[in-house]
């Protein structure tokens, strides 16, 4: 299955501006507000967006951060650790250390306690040789074609990526995305979605011509339309998007306010033929952190638990 009913967050208690983060992600700005303001406004940002999927018949499974040790990108954990449908947990190397300690033994063990694990494959070893690859937020999966796509950067190393898609019997797609500053861009799944059937993609961020046709044939196999986004709308989050599943299997596209607004009349239309598009007000959360929707929310593919 491409899309999920069932999906993890993390419930932020120390959001705030991450310093080490914004080396490498040009997205991410300050407000001028206290710590608290900023928590209280993340918090409430998050418990809508919550609400919103769960109305919507979405299974979320909220997991309250730690308040020691400070973690401000805990809402984001879709980078750590990704849960798949045969029963197969990956944990993932962070390139910023104040992100390493997100990855909790005890959300694992509410996830065997929850679900049928099989197995738990640590990759956050190659950390020691500065190797990274951040998850789903380095990959965006194609699972029916069976198809990992990356954008290299900082964050997401070649080699590394193809040794996790040839774990799984995927195919790697790799190449290269900017921003209009010349900056790599810093994940993935900012400038890319995949859902069932259709592919949200800024290839205006991909300057190789031959990397684009290598992506576009690779979509084309995958039995994907690609509906393009410009740079200004990747600048808005909306190639920061991720299908779920709701109520009787509809497919529902989670994305921000700002990625809905960015999105073109035509753009919403193409998309709406396969799902719809549940756009969530998390202003404080997409400014200050630098990421979007997408971001916030961890897949879990795992299969149920039967006892």
């Amino acid at each position: 299955m491409q899309c999920t009913n069932h999906v993890m967050m993390i419930r932020p208690a120390s959001f705030q501006f991450n310093e080490e983060t914004a080396v490498t992600n040009e997205h991410q700005k300050n407000l001028d507000l206290s710590k608290a303001q900023v928590l209280a406004q993340a918090q409430a940002e998050f418990d809508t967006m919550v609400a919103r999927l769960r109305a919507k018949g979405v299974q979320v499974h909220v997991i309250d951060d730690t308040l020691t040790p400070a973690k401000p990108d805990a809402v984001f954990p879709n980078n750590w650790i990704s849960m798949h449908a045969d029963g197969v947990v990956r944990l993932y190397p962070m390139c910023t250390p104040n992100r390493r300690i997100e990855r909790r033994s005890d959300i694992v063990d509410y996830l065997k306690s929850n679900f049928e694990v099989s197995e738990v494959i640590d990759w956050s070893h190659t950390e020691a040789s500065e190797r990274f690859l951040e998850g789903t937020g380095s990959i965006v999966f194609d699972h029916k074609g069976k198809t990992a796509y990356a954008c290299l950067s900082p964050r997401t190393e070649k080699a590394l990526l193809e040794e996790v898609a040839a774990s799984m019997d995927y195919e790697a797609v790799s190449f290269y995305s900017h921003e209009a500053s010349g900056q790599q861009v810093y994940h993935t799944n900012v400038m890319m979605c995949i859902g069932d059937g259709f592919a949200v993609v800024c290839m205006e961020s991909v300057n190789d011509e031959g990397e684009q046709a290598a992506i576009r044939a690779a979509l084309v196999k995958g039995n994907l339309e690609l509906i393009a986004i410009s740079r200004a709308q990747m600048n808005q989050f909306a190639g920061n998007m991720l299908a779920v599943l709701g109520e009787g299997g509809q497919q529902i596209i989670a994305l921000s306010s700002s990625a809905y607004n960015a999105l073109t009349d035509a753009q919403r239309s193409s998309i709406e033929k396969y799902a719809e598009l549940l756009p969530m007000e998390i202003p404080t959360i997409e400014t200050i952190g630098g990421g979007s929707v997408r971001c916030m929310i961890a897949e879990v593919f795992l299969p149920a638990r039967t006892v």
